[in-house]
């Protein structure tokens, strides 16, 4: 059976496999972690698959699975697996459509930066109570900023995440372990219990709780810097989950 290839692994991405899959459509979804399977629907439609990709595990998937369209819904800063995909797309003429969550817009209260290098190598941590909410892997990047800085860092609840922000100098103390959606309320109660003066997120969009870390940074009287997301050169993208279905049943 044909199918159709949903890179998964976000909230959207389940959004996305639930209306692939009450059209009846064949679907294939792929994730890093076994974890996450149980938020997907249970259908005779749907395929879920676990692990880490590579360009010649895509490769050999696309042809195993009988591919015959992309729907990438990958995290906005997951661009290793979207360039992957792209490419191997491109060798094998298989249609490509990145779902990318909106963009919220800027704001004069917002300090907006390009990358983590900037944020590191610029002044903007000093004498700030920092909260940093952008995932474990950048974590590394501010080892440098422990002895000049007093940094708290949100992660998953993973064993792997906490490895590695503990590697990175957080003390336990000041990390807290969450899985999102974190509602306005707890995202107050806990900047309010570490008095934060500073919080560091992604430009995640609404669906990544961007938008209540504005309405709390507001409200609070917090600054707030948002990482733009990675440039990729996309095919072609969308917002809208009606663009996806119609894509689905063109190459279905």
């Amino acid at each position: 059976m044909r199918k159709i290839w949903l890179i998964g692994g976000t909230r959207d991405s389940v959004i996305i496999a639930e209306s692939i899959v009450s059209e009846r459509l064949a679907c294939l979804v792929t994730v890093a972690t076994e974890n996450v399977q149980i938020l997907y629907p249970r259908s005779p439609y749907l395929t879920i698959k676990t692990g880490t990709l590579n360009t010649d595990k895509i490769r050999l998937l696309c042809q195993q699975e009988k591919i015959i369209a992309i729907v990438d819904a990958s995290h906005p800063y997951a661009v290793q697996i979207s360039r992957q995909a792209i490419t191997v797309s491109q060798e094998n003429y298989i249609p490509y459509l990145r779902y990318e969550r909106a963009s919220l817009p800027p704001s004069p209260e917002i300090i907006t930066l390009d990358n983590f290098d900037t944020l590191i190598k610029g002044n903007y941590l000093q004498g700030e109570k920092t909260l940093l909410s952008v995932g474990y892997k950048p974590l590394p990047l501010f080892k440098i900023w422990q002895s000049r800085a007093v940094l708290f860092a949100r992660v998953l609840p993973k064993i792997e995440s906490l490895e590695v922000a503990i590697k990175a100098g957080f003390s336990s103390d000041r990390l807290i372990a969450l899985r999102p959606p974190v509602s306005a309320e707890l995202e107050q109660a806990l900047w309010r219990q570490w008095n934060i003066s500073l919080v560091v997120s992604k430009a995640s969009g609404r669906q990544g709780g961007e938008l209540i870390k504005r309405l709390v940074a507001t409200e609070l009287g917090v600054k707030i810097i948002i990482i733009k997301r990675p440039l990729v050169s996309y095919p072609q993208q969308t917002y809208q989950l009606s663009d996806i279905i119609r894509f689905c049943y063109q190459y279905s």
